[in-house]
């Protein structure tokens, strides 16, 4: 007990108080999840966002206070990102039997998504910098945020609004694919990873390999697609 005591002492300092809350936040998420039998609607991630927004509130905790001594986990997000490669590589003989279809829909869906966006931004009358904010919101959280502060957006906004599609995308898409009697899962996994990104390849990986590797891929060539041409088109339609 006293080793245990001596950890939380250490655990409890700045920054590591913001990393250590972040950690058991996600914890007792996926305790949940796993209680609920990992439903669709029970996502982790919903779970401990929601969890840690509460505490903060509640103990008047500034979020870039917070974000000092969670920052190490944002790092992660790239070698996170990078490590999808390996259910890729996997799965390569069906990938690359499927690579110009896969390309043609990620294209298409990262298009629309975009276009999504900024209709949805200009059906609400919202300003500019809401609606740049908004193009980018089905790629993946670190590149929407840069994306976004090229065109002229607010990085915290897009990163908020690419969360929660990345939820909605994971907790709803595998249900309306089987409304729409979508079941090959190369295609399933093309949908989730263009619409959802990371929190949707998540998803797709702990359902069917085949699905996560194709999310993996879609989620990827969305990011690069999006970031070389949308800031372009962004620049051309404004001018």
């Amino acid at each position: 007990m006293q080793g245990l005591a001596e950890v939380w002492v250490y655990l409890a300092r700045e920054p590591l108080a913001a990393l250590t809350a972040t950690l058991l936040a996600w914890l007792a998420a996926m305790r949940v999840a796993r209680a609920a039998r990992l439903h669709p609607l029970a996502n982790p991630v919903l779970f401990a966002v929601l969890l840690l927004a509460g505490a903060l509130v509640a103990a008047g905790i500034d979020y870039r206070a917070y974000f000092e001594g969670a920052q190490f986990v944002h790092f992660l997000l790239g070698p996170a990102t990078v490590a999808l490669a390996v259910p890729l590589a996997r799965q390569w003989q069906a990938v690359r039997a499927s690579a110009p279809a896969a390309v043609a829909s990620v294209v298409a869906g990262g298009a629309f998504a975009a276009l999504a966006g900024v209709g949805i931004g200009h059906a609400l009358s919202a300003t500019p910098e809401v609606t740049a904010s908004l193009a980018p919101r089905s790629v993946t959280t670190p590149v929407a945020m840069g994306v976004a502060a090229r065109i002229g957006g607010l990085p915290a906004l897009t990163a908020a609004v690419v969360i929660c599609c990345g939820i909605v995308g994971a907790a709803l898409g595998p249900a309306v694919l089987n409304l729409l009697g979508v079941r090959d899962w190369r295609a399933r996994g093309v949908a989730i990873g263009t619409a959802a990104h990371g929190i949707g390849t998540a998803r797709a990986l702990a359902v069917n390999p085949t699905a996560g590797a194709f999310s993996g891929l879609a989620m990827g060539l969305n990011a690069l697609a999006t970031a070389l041409l949308l800031p372009l088109l962004w620049r051309l339609l404004a001018g």
